[in-house]
């Protein structure tokens, strides 16, 4: 998990965590400037490789950058994919309930029609919401109540129809499980603060470039770092779950409930 201090800032708001970000490296890029204009005032020609330095350092810096960012999109991705998954199974098994001509079929319907809004409300879930816990303890209890059944089914009539609801059953469960995995997989927090450090000493090191040249540049030097916040800020924002605007969305799930209303309807045989 990322540190819980930054985790509560960032929930507060991704504004105040990148102007947390831009204040940091500001500050970092005063102190280089800082040192390196009192050191050009002692000596002569002070800069001489200090360019070649910092441009190098700026390029790592872009790097890591990128490779989090990439970290981060793929974690979002897997969220977003496992979503569908489950959405697409859970209408499986409930297609399957309604299709097996059992009394406990028709309630495992009902029990999952219910457990689909218990997963939207799971993946709409803010950080730290007491609902993440209501829903998760919402969705263990209606699986248990859903395989009790399907398991009386099972044993009351052995066949492939009954074998296979339990296995869609068995599967829209399992993907349950990988999505809450997902969203509890974030961005690593060493790769986080390697980021966040290479980035201070970084502006440090432009500082202390700008002062030997005795030009402070703030107002550029404001847009730049206002440019590798907004970027730190929406790779913090997609490699956590539940902070920021960058969410899952629900649709796939939307979709699925809307698919219950009205049941399944079965027509006459052709011909008669």
């Amino acid at each position: 998990m990322l540190n819980q201090t930054v985790l509560v800032i960032a929930s507060q708001g991704v504004l105040y965590f990148a102007a947390g970000l831009v204040a940091v490296q500001m500050l970092s890029k005063e102190i280089g400037y800082f040192f390196g204009h009192r050191l050009a005032q002692r000596r002569e020609n002070p800069g001489e490789g200090v360019s070649v330095v910092v441009g190098g350092m700026l390029g790592l810096l872009a790097f890591v950058l990128a490779l989090t960012l990439s970290f981060s999109s793929a974690r979002f991705q897997e969220r977003r994919e496992g979503t569908l998954a489950e959405a697409n199974a859970i209408g499986t098994a409930w297609l399957q309930a309604q299709a097996i001509g059992h009394p406990r079929g028709a309630e495992i319907a009902r029990l999952l029609e219910t457990y689909t809004v218990q997963r939207r409300d799971f993946v709409r879930a803010d950080h730290g919401s007491p609902v993440l816990a209501e829903t998760t303890q919402r969705t263990n209890a209606l699986q248990s109540e859903i395989w009790g059944h399907v398991t009386a089914i099972v044993r009351e009539r052995p066949d492939p129809v009954a074998s296979s609801l339990m296995n869609a059953l068995n599967t829209a469960f399992d993907m349950g499980t990988a999505e809450r995995f997902a969203f509890s997989t974030t961005l690593p927090p060493q790769l986080f603060w390697l980021l966040i450090g290479m980035g201070a000493i970084s502006m440090a090191a432009l500082g202390f470039q700008l002062g030997l040249r005795q030009k402070p540049l703030r107002l550029l030097t404001l847009l730049l770092l206002c440019m590798w916040s907004a970027t730190m800020t929406v790779i913090l924002d997609m490699g956590s779950a539940r902070i920021g605007n960058v969410r899952i969305s629900t649709q796939a799930l939307d979709w699925t409930i809307e698919g219950f209303q009205g049941g399944v309807t079965i027509p006459p045989a052709p011909g008669r």
